[in-house]
């Protein structure tokens, strides 16, 4: 994609934006083979990521905002290197990264993931001593018993989950959803990373608990310099964490920038959208669906621009050409062809109902309004 690399804006409390990104991902895509089934035939590809640029800057948090299927999850899985991508590259440092056993083992030390189910990321037959020992013994921070029960106790203490006695010896099934989420974070800190993914940390926490784990993100970058991703589909707590927003639809980056430019000054039909479907009491009204972008659910056409069938700006060179990111200024990107210039009468024409869908993949088509009942 052109433009400016996603989540590149320089971070409260962070590296000079000159500096070298910590981590950055360039041109990064990934698809994946699906069997062929009565529903696909001769099979077919799922563009899960497509062409993904963006820049992690140190001690910076960065958020990576969705729905479910907008490849979210693929790309830190990309970023973590648990899968290979299809193309692109990724940098530790501005350096490629080495293909060498310990080189990936020095990577995985640095980068760290934390997942976003509690309670089957953590071991149930193991207590949290074992969860917290285990990291330090393949990365050999720590050998005697001594050595692995005063550096648990240190990571224990550092999220929170005090005194670290208490905690040592429970299983995670005594533990609660927060605790355990705590733990998973510990455990992640453990080898001493630079980066920590979290992927939508929160998400299966209560409604209660959530913002200190939140606030634990927060302060883990002050006090330790850790520079976080941070994935959500909650628009609302990206605001609150994150130095950067990107958002992310069908595989694609369709806008970024600093977080408070994007939550208050969207630039893409598909960040409006998310932030109108966002509570907000000072909101006079809830915010309506046009016809154009009636709530069909994630229906990818072929070609063109992916959000097309529920757009309600939908142009003929919509169906033409994917958009690429535009630079706004002051760090703020969007790919989308209201930004465009140069474009003729003809390709700013709007699509009719029946031209947005056009092109859908088979069995992702928008669904018909149901008739009513006689």
């Amino acid at each position: 994609m052109s433009g400016p690399a996603a989540g590149g804006t320089a971070a409260r409390g962070g590296a000079p934006g000159g500096d070298v990104p910590l981590l950055q991902a360039r041109g990064l895509t990934r698809n994946f083979r699906v069997r062929a089934s009565r529903a696909r035939p001769g099979g077919g590809l799922v563009r899960a990521v497509q062409d993904v640029t963006v820049a992690l800057p140190r001690a910076a948090i960065i958020a990576i905002v969705g729905e479910s299927g907008s490849g979210k999850s693929t790309l830190v899985k990309l970023l973590a290197r648990l899968i290979r991508p299809t193309s692109g590259t990724l940098l530790l440092d501005g350096a490629p990264l080495p293909r060498s056993s310990r080189g990936r083992r020095e990577f995985a030390r640095q980068v760290q993931l934390v997942l976003q189910d509690p309670f089957s990321s953590l071991n149930p037959v193991h207590d949290v001593r074992y969860h917290l020992a285990r990291p330090l013994r393949i990365h050999r921070l720590a050998r005697t018993r001594p050595e692995l029960d005063r550096a648990a106790d240190g990571l224990l203490e550092r999220v929170a989950l005090t005194p670290p006695g208490q905690f040592r010896g429970k299983y995670p099934h005594e533990l609660s959803g927060g605790q355990r989420q705590r733990v998973a974070i510990a455990r992640a800190l453990a080898v001493r990373p630079r980066v920590l993914l979290a992927d939508e940390p929160v998400s299966m926490l209560d409604v209660s608990v959530r913002l200190g784990v939140l606030n634990l993100l927060a302060d883990l970058r002050e006090r330790d310099g850790l520079a976080i991703v941070y994935v959500t589909h909650d628009i609302a707590s990206a605001r609150y964490l994150a130095d950067a927003i990107c958002v992310m639809y069908a595989g694609r980056m369709v806008e970024s920038g600093p977080a408070a430019v994007v939550t208050d000054a969207p630039a893409h039909p598909y960040t409006q959208l998310l932030i109108g479907a966002a509570p907000d009491p000072d909101r006079p009204a809830a915010a309506r669906l046009t016809p154009g972008d009636a709530a069909t659910g994630p229906a990818i056409p072929a070609g063109g621009c992916p959000f097309r069938p529920r757009c309600p700006h939908a142009m003929r060179v919509c169906a033409d050409a994917v958009p690429a990111l535009a630079d706004l200024g002051g760090g703020h990107a969007s790919a989308c062809w209201l930004h465009a210039d140069g474009l003729s009468a003809a390709e700013r024409s709007a699509l009719g109902r029946g031209e947005r869908a056009a092109g859908l993949a088979p069995g992702r088509r928008a669904a018909r309004p149901r008739r009513e009942a006689r």
